[in-house]
């Protein structure tokens, strides 16, 4: 698994995560183990990877802690 920091959280259900290299999208329903509202922008997380049609997006995040 990856690790990243929650760059940013909207009130839309979605965020976006920075590996150190980038910023990924990730969605509320790509968490595991975690719910939207336990994220904190400047967190620590893990998360999976995969290709969608519009880019990059994280899967399976989860806390690090």
């Amino acid at each position: 698994m990856a690790t990243g920091t929650i760059k940013k959280i909207t009130e839309k259900g979605f965020g976006f995560i920075n590996d150190g290299q980038q910023d990924i999208f990730f969605h509320l329903s790509s968490l595991d183990g975690v719910t939207f509202d336990q994220l904190v922008e400047g967190q620590t997380v893990e998360f999976e990877t995969e290709k969608s049609d519009r880019g990059l997006r994280a899967v399976r995040v989860t806390t690090s802690e």
